[in-house]
Order: C-alpha cells, then structure tokens, then sequence
C-alpha cells in the first residue's frame, strides 16, 4: 500500500501491537519477576506464571501467595523494568522512509508514562519521534480526541495518518477528524483478539495491511 509523504505529512504510530507485540513486554516482565524471586528456578515459574497469564488467571496473586514476595511491589516491577522488546520486521524501513521524505512521526498510545517511554526506548525510536502522547500524560484515553488535537495543535495544517491495531478504540476518532487510517492485522500474538466485535464504520480502519513489508512511503504528489 502506498503512503504519499511530504513535508506537510504526519505518520502518527499506536505503540503497543502495532510496533511490537505487546505480549513481549508480558514476557519481558514476568522473566524479570520470576528471577527475583526464585533465581534457581526460574525458568519453571516463568513457564507457570505464562500459563496462568493464558489461562485468565491471577498471576500476581499466584505469586504472592507461593513466595515471599509483596503484590504490590511484583506490580511495580512489572511497570518499570527495562524490557526486552523487538520492533515488527520493516518499522525501522518505514520510519526511515517517512523522515527521507521530510514527513514528521508520532505516536498515540494508552498507558502508564513510565511504562509507554520504557518501551520506546527498549525499542530504539525515541529519537525518531516527532510528537509523543501518552494517555497518562494528558489525561484522557483513546478514544478522546483530545489525544489526537494535541498532534494536530503540534503541526497544524498537514495531513494525519494513524497507524494501529484496536478496533475497539482506535479509529474512532481519527475517523471523525478527517484523518487517514491504516489497521495493521493481528498477527496471532496480539493482547487483544475482539476485533470481530467492531467491524462497522464507526471502528473500522479505512485500510488494512497484515504487515510493514505492505507499507510503502512515496513522495507526495501535491
């Protein structure tokens, strides 16, 4: 699918599934706690604590009532360790492509401020971004509009793109704002699978791409 980006462009990214899979943070997290807790076997606790995870169960509870070990700080582990995160195959070709082209990038995403920055520098794009919002930061989640004013406020009079996955409360306002949009389909690994419940025009994208390798930045013609 071809993207025109110029100079009056802004290419806007929801963060969690969209540029990774989320579930590498849920691993990256109980890794960590699971070695605190019980460093000769880990491994083993891992694999319980994922299963758990999978099965709907209390993770954290399980844990702070096996081991010596406090809910409240396993939480806090869970938001501010320093993750091992993977960007999805081509982010960096299109973020690339997009500042070759003298377009701006942004990112839109729900979450704690420490947690969403954690990963964007796990992830090694920080310094790409444009214009960062996190829902904690403003005050207001998706899908405010608010979240998506504050990049049109940034770079008023160009032209807004919003890249991201959730059916369920991404697209909603873009929509209405007269943005384009572009849904990235679940690749079997996402947090979230309920999209099925959100096929109508007021959630849905107005394109749909099953990966990066899809995108493909182009000069703008205007």
């Amino acid at each position: 699918m071809d993207i025109q980006v110029d100079a009056r462009t802004v290419i806007v990214f929801d963060l969690d599934d969209t540029l990774y899979n989320e579930m590498e943070y849920l691993r990256s997290a109980y890794a960590e706690i699971a070695k605190s807790v019980d460093p000769k076997q880990w491994p083993s606790l891992f694999a319980r604590m994922y299963s758990l995870f999978r099965s709907k169960q209390d993770v954290f509870e399980y844990v702070s009532t096996t081991y010596p070990a406090n809910k409240s700080d396993l939480l806090h582990t869970y938001r501010n360790h320093t993750p091992n995160l993977h960007l999805f195959d081509g982010v960096c070709k299109t973020m690339a492509s997009i500042k070759d082209k003298k377009g701006k990038i942004g990112i839109i995403t729900d979450g704690r401020k420490t947690t969403q920055r954690a990963k964007l520098k796990a992830l090694g794009i920080t310094d790409r971004i444009d214009k960062i919002v996190i829902s904690e930061e403003v005050g207001s989640e998706k899908p405010d509009e608010r979240n998506y004013r504050i990049i049109m406020e940034e770079f008023p009079d160009h032209t807004y793109l919003y890249m991201a996955d959730n059916l369920r409360k991404d697209f909603i306002a873009p929509n209405k704002l007269g943005w384009k949009t572009l849904g990235l389909v679940d690749n079997g690994l996402n947090m979230h699978f309920d999209g099925h419940r959100y096929f109508d025009e007021t959630h849905m994208p107005q394109n749909f791409v099953t990966s990066f390798q899809e995108v493909n930045i182009v000069e703008s013609g205007r």
